[in-house]
C-alpha cells in the first residue's frame, strides 16, 4: 500500500505527481479515484457493500480551496455503503480502506459530480481532493431489534428481490463459534425455510437479496435456533450463528395483485392450514409469516356477494385472533394488542380477542386496561371462568400496588419530617447561638461603661 505521512491538502495539487504516488482504485484503471494511505488502519477488516460507516471528511478544490469538512463541524459524517448516497468516488474508497485508516483522495469529475458540478461551490468537470478518516462501520440491520445483521461480500444482479412464497436456489454455509456446521445447496419457500432445517433469519433475510449476491448474516439466538438449540447441527441453546448465504436463483410468486378473488380465497384456506400446523407445533414465527399472509392478501378486499364477503371477514378474523394468540406465546405484546384492536373494530364483543388483549395489558402491567377488558369478557360471557380468574390477578396486583405506594409515600413523608424537624433543630441552636452572644456582647458593653465612669 502507497503511504505518505508527511501528505497535506494544502495549497494546488499537481495530477501527475498525486497520480505517481497514489494508488488507482477504478475498475478499469482509469486514475479516476487515486487514493494515498497517510495512517494505517488498527486492524485488517474492511467494510463491505450495505454496511453503516461513519467517517470525518475533509473536501477541497484541487487549487487547495476547502469546500467543506465534517471536522469543523466537530460531527461525523455517517452513510451506507454502496446504496448512491454519496458520490462514486466515496463509495469506492471507503470499501478499500481500513478501521481507523486515514487516507487523501484526488477523484475525476466523472466520480465526483459530472460536467453539471454542484454550484455556487463546486464548478462543472471539478476534479476534487477528500481527507478521509474512516472512524467505524457495522452491517446492515434488518430488524428493528438487531436480531439480523447482514454484510454483502459480493453484489447481485438486476434490482427485483424474492418475495414472500417466493422458490428460491441458495448455497449455505453455517457457523457458530467458528465452527461450520452447515454446507449444502438447497431449495426451500420462503416462509417455509425451517421445513429444510433453515434458521428464521436466513428465510426473512431472502427478501432482501438479489441473484447471485453472496452476503454474511449474523443471527441472534431469537432468530437463529433459539432457547432450544439444534441437536442435529450441535449447537447450543441461546447461541448466536452466523450464515454465509449464496442466492443462486429464485422464481418469485405471485403477486396479491396478480391473483383474483377466487385464487386468494383458495390459497388462504392452504395458507391457513399450514399456520395451524405451525402453531401446534409451537413455531410460532412460522405460523405468524402464514397468517400475515392471509391478512396482506385480503384485508383491502371487498367480496361481490354476501357469500364472499362472509368468506373474507371470517379469514381476517381467524388470522387476527391467531396472529395475537402468536404473538402472546412469543411474549411480543404491543403486536397482540394491534391484532385485538382489529377484531374490536369489527366485532365490539368477541370474546377471544378481548380477553387476548386483556392478557396483553396483564403482562405489560396495565392492571386498569387489563382489568376493563377482563369485565367485558364477563359481560359477554358471564361464564367464562378464566377471565374472572384474571379479574382476581389484577384486582390482588393493584391492592399490591396501592400498598407499595403507600409505603414509598409513607416513608417519603417521614423522611421530609425528619428533615424539617432537623432544619428547625440546627436553625434553633442558630437562633440561641446568636441570642447568647448577643448578651455576652451587651454585658461587655456595660462593664466597659462601668469602668470608663466610675
Amino acid at each position: 500500500m502507497t503511504t505518505d505521512k508527511d501528505l497535506s491538502m494544502d495549497g494546488q495539487t499537481e495530477a501527475a505527481p498525486f497520480a505517481m504516488k497514489g494508488l488507482d482504485l477504478t475498475l478499469n484503471k482509469d486514475q479516476g479515484v487515486i487514493k494515498i494511505v497517510k495512517r494505517q488502519g488498527v486492524d485488517e477488516d474492511r467494510p463491505m457493500l450495505g454496511d453503516r460507516v461513519t467517517v470525518h471528511y475533509t473536501s477541497k478544490l484541487l487549487n487547495g480551496k476547502k469546500l467543506d469538512s465534517s471536522l469543523d463541524r466537530k460531527e461525523p459524517f455517517c452513510f451506507s455503503l454502496g446504496k448512491g448516497q454519496v458520490i462514486k468516488a466515496w463509495d469506492i474508497t471507503v470499501l478499500s480502506m481500513k478501521r481507523g485508516e486515514m487516507c487523501i483522495v484526488q477523484c475525476g469529475p466523472e466520480y465526483a459530480y459530472g460536467s453539471s458540478g454542484n454550484p455556487p461551490k463546486i464548478p462543472p468537470n471539478a476534479s476534487l481532493l477528500f481527507e478521509v478518516e474512516l472512524l467505524s462501520f457495522h452491517g446492515e440491520t434488518l430488524t428493528d431489534d438487531g436480531g439480523i445483521t447482514k454484510r454483502i461480500k459480493s453484489k447481485g444482479d438486476g434490482y427485483t428481490n424474492p418475495n414472500d412464497g417466493a422458490t428460491v436456489d441458495v448455497h449455505l454455509e453455517g457457523s457458530c463459534g467458528g465452527r461450520l456446521f452447515d454446507c449444502r445447496d438447497v431449495r426451500f419457500v420462503v416462509g417455509e425455510g425451517e421445513d429444510k432445517g433453515i434458521p428464521l433469519g436466513v428465510d426473512r433475510a431472502m427478501e432482501n437479496m438479489q441473484k447471485g449476491e453472496c452476503c454474511i448474516l449474523l443471527l441472534k439466538p431469537k432468530y437463529g435456533f433459539g432457547i432450544e438449540g439444534e441437536p442435529e447441527f450441535k449447537i447450543g441453546p441461546n447461541k448466536e450463528v452466523v450464515y454465509e448465504v449464496t442466492l443462486k436463483d429464485f422464481q418469485k410468486a405471485k403477486e396479491s395483485w396478480e391473483m383474483d378473488l377466487k385464487e386468494k380465497l383458495d390459497l388462504a384456506g392452504e395458507v391457513k392450514h399450514k399456520g395451524n400446523k405451525y402453531f401446534k407445533a409451537e413455531r410460532y414465527n412460522q405460523a405468524v409469516i402464514q397468517y400475515q399472509r392471509i391478512v396482506s392478501w385480503l384485508e383491502m378486499e371487498c367480496g361481490a356477494g354476501a357469500e364472499e364477503q362472509k368468506k373474507i371477514q371470517d379469514f381476517l378474523l381467524m388470522s387476527q385472533l391467531n396472529l395475537a394468540l402468536c404473538f402472546l406465546r412469543l411474549q411480543e405484546f404491543s403486536h397482540v394488542v394491534d391484532n385485538c384492536n382489529k377484531v374490536i373494530e369489527t366485532d365490539g364483543n368477541n370474546e377471544k380477542a378481548l380477553y387476548r388483549r386483556g392478557e396483553a395489558h396483564l403482562f405489560r402491567n396495565e392492571l386498569s386496561l387489563a382489568l376493563a377488558d377482563f369485565r367485558r369478557v364477563l359481560q359477554v360471557n358471564p361464564a367464562n371462568r378464566a377471565a374472572r380468574a384474571r379479574i382476581s390477578t389484577c384486582q390482588r396486583k393493584i391492592s399490591e400496588h396501592y400498598e407499595q405506594d403507600k409505603k414509598i409515600y409513607a416513608n417519603m413523608f417521614q423522611k421530609f419530617a425528619e428533615h424539617d424537624a432537623k432544619v428547625v433543630k440546627i436553625k434553633r441552636r442558630k437562633d440561641d447561638g446568636m441570642k447568647s452572644n448577643e448578651n455576652n456582647e451587651f454585658g461587655n458593653k456595660r462593664r466597659r461603661r462601668t469602668q470608663d465612669f466610675p
